[in-house]
């Protein structure tokens, strides 16, 4: 098993970026690929990000394409977004995510049923 905490939330103007943290634990990182999801008030969780477990290969919603960077430091057993010029549509609660990397294929990485272990969220609120 690994354990997921997330961390970097807070609040920032539009236009502003943050980097979220997510530390692991328990397992070797490195054996998982990782993801970001966010969900906010009254919508259904959403896929945001995918890195596979070497880091060599990342998918994004289109929503985050451009602004958004996922990485991971295997050797840190760390992996972030980093949020570009973020925008009104922004704000969540964001949780990462793991799973033994099975998906080749967008839709499975973007599917929340793909992952197996999920930090607790942080949350990111940005203000206009």
């Amino acid at each position: 098993q690994v354990q997921l905490v997330e961390s970097g939330g807070g609040l920032v103007q539009a236009g502003g970026s943050l980097r979220l943290s997510c530390a692991a634990s328990g397992r070797t990182f490195s054996t998982y690929a990782m993801g970001w999801f966010r969900q906010s008030a009254g919508k259904e969780r959403e896929f945001v990000a995918r890195i596979w477990r070497t880091g060599g290969t990342s998918y994004y919603a289109a929503s985050v394409k451009g602004r958004f960077t996922i990485s991971r430091d295997n050797a840190k057993n760390m992996g972030y977004l980093q949020m570009n010029s973020l925008e009104p549509e922004d704000p969540a609660v964001y949780y990462c995510a793991a799973d033994a990397g099975r998906c080749s294929t967008y839709g499975c990485a973007a599917a929340s049923e793909t992952y197996d272990y999920w930090g607790q969220g942080t949350q990111v609120t940005v203000s206009s």
